[in-house]
């Protein structure tokens, strides 16, 4: 799977409504999309791309904790056999990919998050995260994109 591919495509909307799923652009030439076979464990785009659109406004999360505000993409990792990456641009930043762990393939749960995986957050000033914006791209190359608000992903 491709862990650190960039590009340029992006459709964003706000309040973490639905956008549609496009090609992405930019992708090298050489790149080639990953087969669609359906395994049965949620490895394929085709088997995800429906999952993430219904559970768009779960994708990532705030939480203020020991002074400092995270960002969860635990949702993501959850679903990431089926992507090639994923980037968050934080307070109008440019989106910057952050890092998937590998699939566990050879288990019965390739999706598991497990303690080698290391940690699904990133640490920030505490209360500086005001929104984020998302780019997911799948392992059919397509992408899916949104922007939250603090508010609209803030844990209690």
């Amino acid at each position: 799977m491709f862990k650190h591919l960039l590009f340029s495509a992006s459709m964003v909307c706000s309040g973490g409504a639905l956008a549609d799923t496009v090609p992405a652009q930019g992708i090298p030439a050489d790149l080639i999309a990953e087969d669609q076979t359906p395994t049965g464990k949620f490895t394929t785009a085709a088997e995800i791309k429906q999952i993430l659109d219904l559970t768009k406004a779960n994708w990532i999360a705030v939480r203020e904790w020991n002074g400092e505000d995270l960002i969860y993409v635990s949702h993501l990792w959850a679903w990431r056999c089926g992507l090639v990456q994923i980037e968050l641009g934080v307070n109008g930043a440019p989106p910057e990919a952050w890092p998937l762990p590998d699939c566990h393939s050879e288990t019965a749960q390739p999706n598991a998050i497990i303690e080698s995986d290391g940690v699904p957050y990133r640490n920030f000033s505490l209360k500086s995260v005001e929104n984020v914006e998302v780019r997911v791209i799948l392992d059919d190359l397509s992408v899916q994109s949104a922007s939250f608000t603090r508010k609209e992903i803030l844990l209690p």
